[in-house]
C-alpha cells in the first residue's frame, strides 16, 4: 500500500522514466550520468515509497509492469513540468530536456540546420533525438517516452495534437539518360509499369508511394528482393540502374549530388506530403511547441 505521506524526488522519477525508456539499466544510468548502483537505488526507493513494483528485472530483460505503464505518463508529465519551471526561471519557455522523435526520411535533411538553430535561439534546451519509423514514434508519444515528434501527417492517432509545418512535393529519381529524365510534366499514372524501388516495410514514404500508385491505378513493375532502410541506399540502387524511386523535395539536393542520376518532376498539382509536429494533448507545453514549429519552418530545406 502506498504511503500517502511519501513524496518521490525528481531523481527517482528520472531513474524510473529512463529505465522504462531504454529497458536497460546500464544505458539508463549512462544517459543520466549516474552510476548503475545509484540508479538502482533511486528506483528501489521509488518503488518502496509507492508500495508498487514499476520495473520487472531479470538477468535477460527489463520490463515495465502494468503499474509502471499506468504511472509512466504521469511521471513524464511531472518531469516535463519541472523542466519547464527551470526553463521559465531562466527566461525561456522551451528549455530543459526535450525528447524529439523524427522519421528517417526527414532527419538527415532537417537536423543539420535545426540543431544549430536550436542552440542559437533556445540555449537552455537540451534535445535528445530519436530517429525511428512512424508507428514506433507514435507509440513513444503516447507512452510518454517522447515529448514531440516530426512526422508525415496525418498521424491519425487519438490523444495527439498535430501542428502542420509545410508541404513538399515528391520527385522521381531516375538513372542518367532515362526516357523520363528532366521532364516537368509527369503524372502519377506515368509510374505504371516502372521498376519502382521502395523503402522497407514500416516507412511512411513507402506507404505514401503505394497509396499514390493505387489512387491513380498505376501498377509499378516488380523490383525483386531489393529492400532498403534509407533513402540514400534506395537512390544508390537507382544509380546502379536497378530501378527508379520517389523522394521528397528536401532530399533531392543531397541525395542526387552523387552518382549518375537525373530527376523528373510532376505537373501541378504534384503529389507530396505534409510534415507536422505532433505532441500529446495532455502536455502543458503546447505554446512552446508552437514556437518550435516556427523554428522548424524557418530552416526548411529548399
Amino acid at each position: 500500500m502506498t504511503d500517502q505521506t511519501y513524496q518521490p524526488t525528481l531523481s527517482q522519477l528520472r531513474a524510473f522514466v529512463a529505465i522504462a525508456e531504454y529497458r536497460h539499466f546500464g544505458t539508463a544510468a549512462a544517459r543520466l550520468s549516474v552510476s548503475q548502483p545509484t540508479l538502482s537505488q533511486a528506483l528501489a526507493s521509488l518503488e518502496n515509497g509507492l508500495g508498487l513494483q514499476l520495473i520487472e528485472r531479470s538477468t535477460r530483460r527489463v520490463l515495465v509492469t502494468p503499474a509502471g505503464k499506468r504511472l509512466l505518463p504521469q511521471a513524464m508529465a511531472t518531469l516535463e513540468a519541472a523542466d519547464r519551471f527551470v526553463a521559465s526561471a531562466a527566461g525561456s519557455g522551451l528549455g530543459g530536456t526535450m525528447r524529439l522523435g523524427i522519421i528517417p526520411t526527414v532527419a538527415p535533411y532537417v537536423l543539420p540546420r535545426l540543431l544549430p538553430e536550436l542552440r542559437t535561439q533556445l540555449p537552455t534546451l537540451v534535445p535528445h533525438v530519436i530517429e525511428d519509423q512512424t508507428a514506433r514514434l507514435v507509440d513513444g508519444l503516447r507512452s510518454g517516452v517522447l515529448d514531440v515528434a516530426v512526422l508525415a501527417l496525418p498521424a491519425d492517432a487519438t490523444g495527439l495534437v498535430e501542428i502542420p509545418l509545410y508541404t513538399e512535393e515528391f520527385v522521381l529519381v531516375v538513372p542518367r539518360g532515362h526516357p523520363l529524365a528532366r521532364r516537368t510534366d509527369l503524372k502519377p499514372a506515368d509510374l505504371d509499369a516502372l521498376p519502382l524501388l521502395l523503402l522497407d516495410e514500416g516507412h511512411c514514404l513507402r506507404d505514401q508511394t503505394l497509396d499514390l500508385c493505387r489512387s491513380h491505378d498505376a501498377h509499378p513493375g516488380a523490383v525483386g528482393d531489393t529492400r532498403a532502410a534509407s533513402l540514400a541506399t534506395v537512390v544508390q540502387c537507382v544509380a546502379g540502374d536497378l530501378g527508379v524511386t520517389l523522394i521528397p523535395e528536401m532530399a533531392v539536393e543531397s541525395e542526387t549530388s552523387r552518382g549518375t542520376l537525373d530527376i523528373a518532376r510532376f505537373a501541378a498539382p504534384a503529389p507530396g506530403r505534409t510534415l507536422g509536429l505532433v505532441y500529446r494533448t495532455s502536455t502543458a507545453r503546447g505554446e512552446d511547441y508552437e514556437r518550435l514549429a516556427e523554428i522548424i519552418r524557418s530552416i526548411r530545406p529548399r
